[in-house]
């Protein structure tokens, strides 16, 4: 992005909050991803105090997952849920709505432009009506946004491949540049929210994510191995670590369904980074220098000011930590 006059005395002029529907403001507009080894009960309740939002993944019994978004929902929390495409849809969404009271819904499947996303979306909508919030995905293009959007998400996961525990573009063939993915869905007439969502590695690329038209980013890499996910510190002879996987590798479908149907995700450790409130507040500090620098104050106001450019090989390096 080209820095831009700019006339922001303080960064505690700029407002990045954004609203989701049904719902309510968020302070950050970040939303930690619905991964067995990202967002839990800890995850959810230090996102709602930071100001962001979390899914609680799917990865478990029903039981298990009303019991989580009950834990975090007892301090006051907004939570959202994550669901699958069909199996047990319907009785999972049944169970979080009326024993948990959940507000947000996920439903949370690699492929989202696909005859299983639009039967749940409709389904979802036939039972339980406009007042939920109902956010679907994932999709790369301009036709997918539109398409979940007709069918009836308030708010879209845009990004097919980017993840650093993904490998959906290297076993499948099939992804698109996830920036470019936001640019071509930020351009649709529908009203959905746009959520960019992998390949997002440090504040600089949330910023040029909202840029690019994304309403709020989607992480998982940028909170794992923090106190707040879920799992033990391993203690190696490198120092302390976290297990982060991703929920289409073999050790994540292994543990949550007893198979393995196709590999199209990693596991690792990766290191122990302490609270996530701290890596939370350097991204906020991050995200409100950035909209200084193209002198804008808020996220919409980022969007219409943005000025991208192209860059070399060498200019990726020059731009490199």
């Amino acid at each position: 992005l080209a820095p831009q006059y700019s006339e922001i005395a303080s960064r505690s002029e700029i407002r990045i909050s954004q609203t989701l529907k049904n719902l309510s403001d968020f302070s950050l507009p970040i939303v930690s991803a619905p991964m067995d080894t990202v967002t839990g009960v800890n995850m959810a309740v230090s996102m709602h105090k930071a100001g962001g939002l979390s899914i609680i993944h799917r990865y478990n019994t029903i039981e298990e997952q009303v019991d989580m978004v009950l834990a975090a929902g007892e301090e006051g929390v907004i939570v959202g849920a994550a669901i699958g495409a069909n199996g047990d849809l319907l009785e999972r969404a049944r169970a979080l709505i009326k024993d948990a009271s959940v507000g947000l819904l996920c439903v949370d499947v690699a492929h989202g432009h696909h005859s299983n996303v639009r039967y749940a979306l409709e389904v979802l909508r036939n039972t339980f009506g406009y007042d939920l919030h109902i956010m679907a995905g994932n999709v790369a293009t301009l036709e997918g946004f539109n398409a979940l959007s007709d069918w009836g998400a308030d708010s879209i996961r845009v990004g097919i491949g980017g993840g650093s525990i993904c490998s959906t573009r290297i076993q499948t063939g099939h992804g698109i540049p996830t920036l470019q993915s936001i640019l071509d869905c930020a351009s649709s007439d529908r009203d959905a929210t746009l959520v960019a969502d992998g390949g997002i590695r440090n504040s600089g690329d949330i910023v040029k994510a909202l840029a690019a038209g994304a309403d709020f980013v989607m992480v998982g890499s940028l909170l794992a191995g923090t106190d707040e996910t879920p799992g033990e510190v391993l203690h190696t002879k490198e120092g302390k670590k976290k297990v982060y996987r991703g929920m289409a590798s073999k050790e994540a479908q292994s543990a949550w369904r007893g198979r393995v149907s196709s590999i199209e995700g990693v596991s690792h450790v990766v290191p122990y980074r302490g609270a996530v409130k701290e890596v939370l507040y350097e991204l906020d500090i991050g995200i409100r220098s950035g909209l200084s620098y193209s002198g804008a104050t808020s996220i919409p106001e980022l969007q219409a000011k943005a000025q991208f450019i192209r860059q070399t090989s060498a200019g990726t390096i020059e731009s490199s930590t």
